[in-house]
């Protein structure tokens, strides 16, 4: 996978809302790493750029945010996902943060090309400026989305596992409460 854009920027933590400094990288496929030193090791977050993201905002445009000591607003960056949530950047100078959105706005618009084994045709073409490429498994499939050619469709599923552990739960406590209201309806043939 072909390496767009790297470099050190602040980050706004979450939770206390301090600047911390992260090495990010910037895929093609629209992923964007950020990790706690350059050495790649110990990755902090990833945000998927090409699905997940809204919007990126600059300088101005970023409202509500005090840059990190000794930076100017111009140097801020918005990340606006789709959930409604925000990841707030700061980055070296106007030009470093202008330059960031560029990439990260030429990483969600890169196309993914996708390649069928299943084809008829026995040799693909591939496009002179394909950068990404995915293809398709023989594992299973899913739900199938029948699709005219020509036409993109994007389809967020999502996990199905997320909520499996409570309603476990819940089916558990619910099996309990009735066992335990009914079983003593079980023992009344035997009292009389």
């Amino acid at each position: 996978m072909a390496l767009l854009k790297c470099g050190w920027l602040w980050r706004q933590s979450s939770i206390l809302r301090r600047w911390k400094r992260n090495w990010f990288i910037l895929w093609v496929d629209g992923t964007l790493v950020y990790y706690h030193d350059d050495t790649g090791r110990d990755m902090d977050g990833r945000i998927n750029i090409k699905f997940n993201c809204r919007d990126v905002r600059t300088g101005r445009e970023c409202r509500d945010i005090q840059p990190p000591e000794g930076r100017t607003r111009e140097c801020l960056m918005c990340i606006v996902q789709r959930d409604g949530s925000k990841t707030m950047l700061c980055a070296e100078s106007e030009d470093d943060a202008i330059a960031w959105k560029i990439a990260m706005l030429e990483a969600k618009a890169t196309q993914v090309h996708f390649y069928d084994p299943y084809d008829d045709d026995y040799y693909q073409t591939v496009p002179l400026d394909s950068h990404q490429a995915m293809y398709v498994t023989s594992d299973y499939y899913g739900n199938q989305y029948g699709v005219p050619s020509g036409t993109t469709h994007i389809v967020f599923r999502e996990d199905p596992y997320r909520v499996s552990g409570d309603q476990m739960a819940l089916g558990l406590l619910a099996g309990a409460a009735s066992g335990a209201a009914l079983g003593s309806f079980m023992w009344m043939p035997c009292w009389f």
